[in-house]
């Protein structure tokens, strides 16, 4: 398994953020995790790349612990978060050299190359990431994320303020990549799931409702769309916030 989740939990004050998620994700799966605003997805995901850490429970992400090696576990982990943090003084080359430096990358050239080739930058590398569009802005944190040539992908609405011919790219490269990493992406689109998915785990208030296929999922409501389970899902539970 890429993924074990194992009871875990995060609080703030009498709040539960996250309240006691299991779920595996094994190699080579892209996973909707998908949720009403303040279901505990970024949250999840923040715990899981070793930005900040749990409560309570653990995580294993390629055979290492969260709790005991989360340097072992960021090594093999990329994330582009909800708001991509970017320098946008440097250029777009400079800034993933930097970054592959930061990453502790030994062939930094041939990365860099290699992550610009997959996220498809090379007419906008010699560009500042500040004269960017919004789309380009979002493949410079892909590539990023890339540059170390993780294991998983965690992607927080990859796809957030892009036009539909950019969405539809990212889409695309999203795909590839999921033919030999593991991904789990956070989305509000669920046309982006059905594109990209093959599973979805479904969060209301911290705590899991759903986790199943997407055809599973689709076939507990056979005449509605995923926009309507989805909404008839998370309105029928109530949690603990």
């Amino acid at each position: 398994m890429s993924i074990q989740v194992n009871h875990l939990s995060k609080r703030y004050g009498s709040q539960w953020a996250v309240n006691d998620l299991s779920f595996e994700i094994p190699t080579g799966e892209i996973v909707g995790f998908l949720g009403p605003n303040g279901a505990g997805k970024s949250t999840t995901m923040k715990i899981l790349t070793g930005y900040i850490p749990a409560s309570s429970g653990d995580a294993v992400v390629c055979g290492f612990n969260l709790n005991t090696d989360s340097l072992s576990v960021r090594k093999r982990v990329g994330y582009l978060p909800e708001h991509n943090p970017l320098y946008l003084d440097m250029y777009v080359t400079e800034y993933l050299q930097f970054s592959a430096s930061m990453a502790g990358v030994s062939q930094i050239k041939s990365a860099v190359e290699k992550a610009i080739d997959l996220t498809q930058l090379s007419p906008e590398r010699n560009k500042k990431i500040g004269q960017l569009s919004k789309g380009y802005r979002q493949r410079v944190g892909l590539a990023q994320a890339l540059i170390h040539d993780p294991e998983v992908l965690i992607l927080d609405e990859p796809t957030s303020g892009l036009d539909p011919n950019q969405v539809l790219e990212m889409r695309n490269v999203i795909k590839n990549l999921g033919k030999n990493k593991t991904v789990l992406l956070s989305t509000h689109i669920m046309q982006e799931v059905e594109a990209m998915c093959s599973r979805v785990i479904l969060l209301n208030h911290g705590k899991i409702i759903a986790d199943d296929t997407l055809e599973g999922l689709k076939q507990t409501s056979p005449n509605d769309s995923l926009e309507i389970i989805f909404r008839n899902l998370t309105n029928s539970h109530v949690g603990s916030i």
